[in-house]
C-alpha cells in the first residue's frame, strides 16, 4: 500500500473516479443516503466539484492523497482549511477491493500530519449514522464527537456525525 500526493493528471482522474464511485457508495448504503446524495451533490453540482477538485484542495491550504496497492489506484482522501486554524476531510474512500489493508487508517495519518505541518491546530470531519466502521475509526485514531462545524440543512442533521481531534505535536501517531 502506498500513500502519496496526487499531483499528476493521471493520479487525479484516478482520484475523480474515486470521488464517483465514493458518490456511488453513498448513494447504496440506505434509502435516506441515496436521497441526501441526490439533493446535496446532484450529477451537475458533483461534476462542478470535481472538475475544481485540484484548487479546492490545492497547497497550502489542503492536499490529495491517493492510495495505491501493487500500483493500481483504490482509494483517495482530501482536506481543505475552513479557517486559519481548520482542516477538514473530504472524500475518504477506499474502493471495497482494497479494504481491509489499512488504506483508510494511512490515509487519515496522512492527512493529519500534513496538516499538523501545514500549522492547523485541528482537524474535522462529518460521516454518515449509517457509516459504523469509519465512525469506530475515526473514534479509534482520537477523533472525538462534536456538533456541527458549518452550516449542515437541517433535513442532514440527524443522518450525520460529526467528529474533530486536535492537532498538536503532542497527539503525533505513525500509521
Amino acid at each position: 500500500m502506498e500513500i502519496r500526493p496526487a499531483t499528476s493528471p493521471a493520479d487525479l482522474e484516478a482520484v475523480r473516479k474515486l470521488c464517483w464511485d465514493y458518490r456511488t457508495h453513498l448513494a447504496s448504503v440506505s434509502p435516506i443516503e441515496a436521497e441526501l446524495t441526490e439533493t446535496f451533490y446532484p450529477v451537475p453540482k458533483y461534476t462542478a466539484l470535481m472538475d475544481a477538485l485540484e484548487h479546492t484542495h490545492a497547497r497550502p491550504n489542503g492536499i490529495i492523497l491517493i492510495a495505491t496497492l501493487d500500483g493500481a489506484p483504490v482509494g483517495c482522501a482530501m482536506t481543505h482549511a475552513l479557517d486559519p486554524e481548520t482542516s477538514e476531510i473530504k472524500r475518504l474512500f477506499v474502493a471495497p477491493q482494497a479494504r481491509g489493508h489499512g488504506a483508510a487508517r494511512k490515509l487519515i495519518h496522512a492527512l493529519m500530519d500534513q496538516a499538523r505541518s501545514d500549522g492547523f491546530k485541528r482537524i474535522v470531519l462529518d460521516t454518515s449514522v449509517n457509516l459504523a466502521p469509519a465512525r469506530a475509526l475515526y473514534a479509534s485514531l482520537g477523533f472525538s464527537e462534536r456538533g456541527p462545524y458549518q452550516d449542515v440543512p437541517e433535513i442532514a442533521l440527524p443522518h450525520l456525525f460529526f467528529f474533530e481531534a486536535p492537532l498538536s505535536p503532542n497527539n503525533q501517531e505513525t500509521p
